[in-house]
């Protein structure tokens, strides 16, 4: 693995190493990286205060034996990767920093990963409600949420149905409820919540109290949805 000159992999744990090595690899590359905040800790994250842009680096460690590098552009994380090259970190920060598109990112930097989606939200990005159901669906494609396949059930079959596709999904421990505001949801929370690992089924509760106990997602949206109030409206 390429841990960059001077670098083993037992070193990433000091503050500040990281943001030091990708200023040295990016000078011996002759590219320009934004100034990082410095109070990152062992991260180092680079913004773009005109655009929203980020860019996350993450150092190795005992888990994860490489670098992870996230971008984010119009309110989200619109891609990710994993290498042991600090050079293409550098090259992935370098092209997203200096406002690169997803594709042109990742042709400079080949293990950058997105999804299709994230092209279209890239160019014209989606409202408020529809960008939180397509983001936590789409966890189910990037460790470690990949590991959580009942809760993605419960999503997509949620998502399916459109009186619930119109209210915010809202997650906690992967539990999941809605709500009819996209800006402060906790304060306009509707209907039942579900939970995808209530004793291998799917619980169905009402503030503290279990309704039922299903063995599809299915059924526990069915049940959802028949108690919503009626006339309600999208969340905005």
């Amino acid at each position: 693995m390429s841990f960059g000159a001077g670098h083993g992999e037992d070193d990433w744990d000091v503050d500040g190493v990281l943001r030091a090595a990708l200023r040295r690899t990016a000078g011996e590359l002759g590219l320009a990286l934004p100034e990082s905040d410095g109070k990152s800790g062992r991260l180092a994250e680079y913004v773009d205060a005109g655009s929203g842009r980020r860019v996350t680096v993450y150092p190795p460690g005992e888990r994860r034996r490489t670098f992870q590098v996230n971008l984010q552009g119009n309110r989200t994380r619109l891609a990710c990767g994993w290498t042991a090259d600090l050079t293409e970190v550098v090259r992935a920060t370098a092209a997203w920093s200096s406002s690169a598109g997803l594709e042109e990112t990742r042709a400079r930097a080949s293990f950058v990963r997105f999804r299709p989606w994230t092209l279209t939200h890239e160019r014209e990005p989606f409202g408020a409600v529809e960008l939180a159901w397509l983001v936590k669906l789409d966890r189910i494609h990037m460790p470690p949420y990949d590991r959580h396949p009942r809760a993605h059930a419960l999503l997509a079959a949620a998502y399916a149905q459109p009186a619930l596709r119109r209210l915010l999904p809202v997650n906690s421990h992967f539990n999941l409820w809605f709500s009819t505001s996209a800006e402060e949801p906790w304060k306009s929370r509707v209907g039942y919540a579900i939970h995808p690992y209530d004793e291998g089924l799917y619980g169905v509760w009402n503030g503290g109290e279990p309704v039922a106990r299903t063995e599809t997602p299915e059924q526990a949206v069915a049940l959802v949805l028949a108690a919503l109030p009626e006339g309600l409206g999208p969340a905005s």
